[in-house]
């Protein structure tokens, strides 16, 4: 993996106040079993987080877009279960 450093992430986003904030928010995604956007490589959560900043495919504008998706994946495939069960 290659270094990661605050700057390659303060590139997307604007202060290092907001860039805590969008990464620990990201981290918590992740951690509860949202799915990366990067490959892992036994990185934590935190550092998955930053990669994905860093390269920007996370920003303030689109992390709760992503969240939502994830979670109507979640619902549809409970949905899908349930369904299956009741017919037989």
């Amino acid at each position: 993996m290659a270094r990661l450093t605050i700057e390659d992430c303060l590139i997307h986003i604007d202060n290092r106040y907001d860039l805590v904030l969008l990464a620990s928010k990201r981290a918590r995604q992740i951690t509860l079993g949202r799915d990366t956007l990067v490959d892992e490589d036994n990185d934590k959560p935190t550092v998955i987080a930053l990669r994905e900043i860093a390269e920007g495919l996370i920003t303030t504008d689109n992390i709760d877009t992503i969240g939502k998706i994830d979670l109507l994946d979640e619902f549809a495939i409970a949905d899908e279960g349930e369904a299956a069960t009741t017919e037989k």
